[in-house]
């Protein structure tokens, strides 16, 4: 039987495109090590799990997993709307923030458009454009010598703005350096911007954050109707196996979103979980204590060693230990230590950490102290 050529019939963005990388096969090397030997500090994920609120949550839903979940997260949008100050209208949900990102490319990218991300932004950002079509405009960052390392250029990005800018992601603070831009620079950014220009501003990591400086952009929404904040319960909720995010942007834009969300998009376990998380705000902010104090030990201990470990306002480090990292990265990983590879973001000499508890902090840096000279 004749096979098609798949690669031939597929979209012009697509046969370009590389499958986003998730990482080890994390599955295949719990198996290998067992739950408790392997500690994963590649993802992430929040250590500390959710709140204990949800197990409650999930569990009261589980009767009905026959049926559709709420097509349209009534409950969820009402509660995230009362805790945000924005109208139920102004939210849209997705299967992770992922897809939300994916899906405003899809609507507001194409052909003839470009799109503008910063040097070292997260992956899903070309992967959106180049699914659409578009062309993807990387615009170099702070040099890694600059106060805030490999951080966004804004005034370079408005600099590579034009007519054919349809969508400018930004992540505040980013993945993978976790650098940030103070909310006031965003002000300022959006304000040289033409109003069909839209601006994305990935929080994921905003949960975490510490400066004063820095607040969510959603502040900034009722002054800029072309600006897009997205958000994630996968980080410091610690519902990442659930797979939930959403996007607080003006009704007009969320209107135009709904006609391609997929339908039932955010399953019944999801819906109820993140309600009961977000009831919790008192978890949230024991998960970030945690985070932050053991985010200065980690990097206290890190440069010990002679390492170079950039300030981050999120619950990992970007560290860089001046040589291939390659080799480091796979002898942890035969110690049952899994970080994150940076080559693929052009940062060879680096290794991203999450912040673990003590207990898996203190065992990277036994590993580490057998791996490196």
């Amino acid at each position: 039987m004749l096979v098609p050529d798949f690669d031939a019939l597929a979209q012009a963005g697509i046969k370009r495109l590389r499958a986003y990388d998730p990482g080890h096969d994390i599955v295949a090397l719990r198996r290998k090590f067992g739950d408790s030997a392997l500690i994963e500090l590649g993802s992430n994920e929040n250590p500390y799990g959710p709140s204990p609120r949800v197990r409650d949550a999930v569990l009261s839903c589980l009767a009905d997993l026959h049926r559709y979940p709420d097509p349209l997260g009534t409950d969820l949008k009402l509660a995230l709307a009362s805790q945000l100050a924005l109208a139920p209208g102004q939210i849209v949900l997705g299967n992770g923030s992922h897809e939300l990102l994916m899906m405003l490319a899809q609507v507001f990218a194409g052909p003839n458009v470009d799109v503008i991300a910063s040097e070292f932004g997260f992956a899903v950002y070309a992967i959106a454009a180049q699914a659409a079509d578009a062309k993807f405009i990387k615009v170099p960052a702070q040099p890694a010598s600059a106060p805030m390392p490999r951080g966004h250029d804004l005034d370079a990005i408005a600099a590579r703005v034009s007519t054919r800018t349809s969508l400018i992601y930004l992540a505040n603070p980013n993945n993978p350096t976790g650098t940030w831009f103070s909310t006031s620079a965003l002000d300022d950014f959006l304000a040289r911007l033409r109003p069909n220009a839209l601006v994305i501003v990935d929080e994921a990591y905003l949960e975490y954050v510490t400066d004063p400086a820095l607040v969510s952009a959603i502040t900034l929404l009722p002054k800029y109707p072309n600006l897009i904040v997205t958000r994630t319960f996968s980080k410091a909720y610690g519902l990442a196996g659930l797979r939930v995010g959403y996007a607080c942007a003006h009704p007009k834009l969320v209107e135009v979103l709904e006609r391609v969300r997929e339908s039932f998009n955010v399953n019944t376990p999801g819906l109820a979980a993140c309600i009961a998380a977000l009831a919790d705000q008192e978890h949230v902010q024991t998960i970030r204590r945690g985070n932050d104090g053991e985010r200065e030990w980690l990097s206290g201990q890190l440069r010990s060693r002679g390492l170079d470990v950039p300030p981050s306002q999120t619950n990992f480090l970007l560290v860089d230990f001046g040589r291939e990292a390659a080799p480091i990265e796979a002898a942890l990983v035969q110690r049952g230590v899994v970080l994150r590879p940076m080559v693929g973001y052009g940062l060879p000499g680096c290794l991203r950490i999450t912040v673990g508890t003590r207990p898996e902090n203190v065992r990277l840096l036994a590993a580490l102290d057998e791996v490196l000279p």
